[in-house]
């Protein structure tokens, strides 16, 4: 047997591996929404910056439609952003995170939500980070 030219190289396909999750995810999302807890936050549109990372199986993607489009995560983001005064950042990262459950091939939804103004000019941001998963 001659020895291959290039020993390192794998050749293209594995038989053994498999695609068993993919992370889809979409950072940096800037959204204005009425959220806060104060007397000055009601009725006052604010900044936040939305990370969204979601599992979803997509073993053999070839099409779109074979993964989540990206668009859908921005889309949920500024719903939830446009549905009312929110008091907490807790409550639209659970909020945004159910509707990309709603999306029945999501396994695991992870939303962070950066409140830039917070505390301002004491630190750049605030925020939180939820991790929802399907049962």
């Amino acid at each position: 047997m001659a020895a291959s030219p290039h020993p390192d190289t794998l050749p293209e396909t594995a038989p053994e591996a498999r695609v068993v999750m993919t992370k889809v995810f979409v950072t940096g999302v800037e959204v204005q929404a009425e959220i806060g807890v104060y007397r000055h936050e009601v009725g006052r549109l604010q900044p936040l910056v939305v990370d969204v990372e979601l599992d979803v199986p997509t073993a053999g993607a070839e099409r779109l439609a074979d993964t989540l489009n990206y668009e859908t995560i921005l889309e949920a983001a500024r719903t939830v952003a446009g549905e009312g005064h929110i008091g907490l950042v807790e409550t639209f990262a659970e909020r945004l995170a159910r509707r990309c459950l709603a999306d029945p091939r999501v396994t695991r939804a992870r939303v962070r939500v950066e409140k830039p103004l917070a505390l301002a000019p004491h630190a750049t941001g605030a925020g939180v980070e939820i991790t929802v998963v399907r049962s």
